[in-house]
């Protein structure tokens, strides 16, 4: 053991500009990464200054956007995604939306997370042809893009857990939508998912600042759609 810690000693000994090199790069990486991430969250939160409402407080919008989020194998949502999907539907019985657009993961035939918040909506009374399937809202960015440019939405509640609603509204905003968000509290019964996706937003939110930057398509664009200007004058 005391003969490899003299090798170890004696190669940065022989390389010692190598790894002075080394140390100064990951140090000045780690400063860059700290404070891009510090940067991107005040992005996030100053951009939705403002636009964050209690439930009985959010202005009327035509349209309240639900984004997706994990359902079992069985098709039945998730408690955070049954929070969301809550809300709006309250939102929609009490007047404050006219439509409600779900957009999630429809990664493959055995998993369909719009299809799975249709039939939760239907079951408690929203009618059918007020809720419009968005099967392409792989993430938050393309959601809020594809409501924009696909589905033509201009004005909307964001339903989300609170911890992602500062992203989510900020991105719907930045792509164009005038949008206001709506918070879920409920799911923070489940205290160690809920602590582990809020840390998980701080990697979100230099990823949703590269993507504004980028001005990147949603992973699937496809045809301007009219589910939501028909759900609109059914309504």
């Amino acid at each position: 053991m005391r003969g490899r810690f003299a090798a170890v000693r004696r190669w940065c000994g022989e390389h010692r500009r190598v790894v002075r090199r080394t140390l100064v790069a990951m140090v000045v990486g780690a400063v860059l990464l700290t404070g891009g991430t510090v940067a991107s969250a005040a992005w996030i939160r100053g951009g939705a200054d403002g636009h964050i409402y209690r439930e009985a407080d959010v202005p009327d919008a035509p349209v309240a956007l639900v984004l997706g989020t994990r359902v079992g194998p069985d098709g039945t949502p998730s408690p955070f995604l049954a929070a969301r999907l809550e809300i709006a539907r309250r939102l929609f019985e009490g007047g404050k939306v006219r439509a409600i657009l779900v957009s999630g993961d429809n990664m493959n035939a055995d998993y369909n997370e719009p299809d799975a918040m249709l039939r939760w909506l239907v079951d408690r009374g929203v009618p059918a042809q007020q809720v419009v399937l968005d099967h392409a809202g792989f993430d938050t960015y393309d959601s809020c893009a594809r409501a924009k440019r696909i589905f033509g939405v201009e004005r909307a509640t964001v339903v989300t857990q609170s911890f992602h609603l500062p992203r989510a509204v900020t991105l719907c905003r930045r792509l164009g939508i005038d949008a206001n968000g709506v918070g879920d509290e409920t799911a923070k019964r489940y205290a160690q998912r809920w602590r582990v996706s809020s840390a998980r937003e701080y990697g979100a939110c230099v990823k949703a600042a590269l993507d504004v930057l980028s001005g990147r398509d949603p992973v699937h664009l496809g045809r301007r759609e009219t589910g939501i200007d028909d759900a609109l004058r059914a309504g």
